[in-house]
């Protein structure tokens, strides 16, 4: 293959770590999967997911990092390196393509919901008393120009990070924002324990009910395990491409897999006894949960306008470990080809996904009623396009070529597996991980 140019490595084992955690961590963590756990059997939800985890998830995050760390290069790259070093077609090469796509098309919504937590920082410091959290977050939504000018911020900090480089910029940005998530959250778990409802809390996540279990309900934790790993859009196997030799996959999976998880419960703790506090029943999650009923109870708490800031500074921090993982792919191709700097392709590919996300501001308030894809708006399109069929498209074929196409000995020298780990992995990544990812594309759709 061509010389590419190097991208560097990460400063130490634990910045791979912080990063393929905060890619991994992010809107979805914090208030879609609590909510998912608390309506799906609660304990048995969480079980059930963790198993999925470890037989879906873990297997195709291990197979990214494979892929990534043997070329040290970008998606597209690293796909096909892995290809013609194995005697296969370098079409292969497409699966990277795709991950590029869709971290483009995902950052281009994601950073409009992010730019509302950013905006809601200010809202929750200095609430309008005479406004309900559903009239507040009309008002924010309505107006066009406010929601791009939080976009705009966004979008600017990302490409921002991304510019700086994999050391000054992703690698500090990691080892200084994750810590301090996990310790805005352990706050808001610990108000949580003070002024909520805390046992009741406990209940709603943990309490398991195996009444509530159906299909359905594995279909759910699949889905979740998969989308909460960051896979099949290129991310992880972009981190991996900075990893250093000497890094164990195997380990460095699980404690990503665990750290994320363990985000996304103590999201729940901290929500969930809050909300049950203050009389309101859950009722949705995403969005309403976050910008309504939550915001609802901030107003009306002890120190409310100390804790609803900070909570929506953690949802800033988990926006942003994410949005820099979703840009970089692309980023990373554009630069190692030499075609432009890391600095331009940082700003064009950001002003991409800003362009892109105008569709998805006017989603909420002049095209509302505007149409692409059956019934859904711009933004509903995108969300569709870009988490229903292109993340599991490139998990599942992530998957197939690694299981079936790569040379056997081209994986063992990253995994350093024995014989027995090798072939456990082996049997979930070629026949569990494709299968079950298959019917995460088919309920998506």
């Amino acid at each position: 293959m061509e010389q590419l140019k190097s991208h560097g490595k990460w400063s130490g084992k634990w910045t791979f770590i912080l990063a393929a955690t905060g890619s991994a961590v992010g809107l979805g963590n914090i208030w879609g999967f609590p909510y998912m756990a608390g309506t799906n059997g609660g304990g048995a939800f969480v079980l059930i997911y963790l198993a999925c985890i470890l037989i879906i998830g873990l297997p195709i995050m291990m197979a990214e990092i494979v892929i990534g760390r043997r070329a040290s290069s970008s998606p597209v790259n690293s796909m096909k390196s892995a290809a013609l070093d194995s005697n296969r077609s370098s079409n292969w090469q497409l699966i990277g393509w795709g991950g590029l796509v869709a971290g483009i098309l995902i950052l281009s919504f994601y950073s409009v919901l992010a730019g509302i937590c950013i905006n809601y920082i200010f809202i929750s410091a200095l609430p309008d008393l005479q406004l309900s959290s559903e009239e507040q977050f009309s008002i924010t939504t309505s107006s066009a120009s406010n929601l791009l000018i939080w976009h705009t911020v966004f979008i600017l900090v990302t490409a921002g990070v991304i510019a700086s480089g994999i050391k000054n910029g992703i690698g500090r940005f990691v080892r200084v924002l994750m810590p301090l998530l996990g310790f805005i959250l352990i706050l808001m778990v610990l108000n949580a324990v003070i002024n909520g409802d805390f046992l009741r809390g406990l209940q709603f996540l943990f309490s398991p009910d195996f009444s509530q279990v159906n299909p359905q309900t594995f279909l759910s934790a699949m889905g979740q395990a998969f989308f909460s790993l960051s896979l099949g859009m290129g991310a992880i196997m972009t981190y991996g491409a900075y990893m250093s030799d000497d890094q164990k996959i195997l380990s460095t999976s699980i404690t990503v897999g665990g750290l994320d998880t363990l985000v996304a419960l103590m999201a729940g703790l901290a929500i969930f006894p809050i909300i049950f506090a203050s009389g309101l029943e859950v009722n949705s999650g995403g969005v309403g949960l976050v910008f309504i009923t939550l915001s609802q109870t901030f107003e009306t708490m002890f120190l409310g306008q100390v804790f609803g800031p900070l909570f929506f500074i953690l949802l800033v921090i988990a926006s942003l470990s994410s949005s820099i993982s979703l840009l970089e792919p692309s980023v990373a191709y554009f630069s190692e080809k030499n075609i432009i700097s890391r600095k331009s392709a940082a700003f064009i590919f950001g002003f991409l996904a800003w362009f892109l996300g105008i569709g998805s501001v006017l989603s909420f308030n002049i095209l509302s009623d505007f149409q692409l894809l059956g019934d859904r708006t711009i933004l509903d399109s995108i969300v569709f396009i870009g988490n229903n069929l292109l993340l599991p498209l490139g998990g599942l074929f992530v998957a197939i070529f690694v299981g079936w196409f790569m040379k056997k000995e081209l994986i063992q020298e990253q995994l350093q597996l024995s014989d027995g780990f090798l072939n456990t992995w082996y049997f979930f990544i070629r026949f569990v991980a494709p299968i079950a990812v298959g019917a995460i594309l088919i309920t998506q759709i």
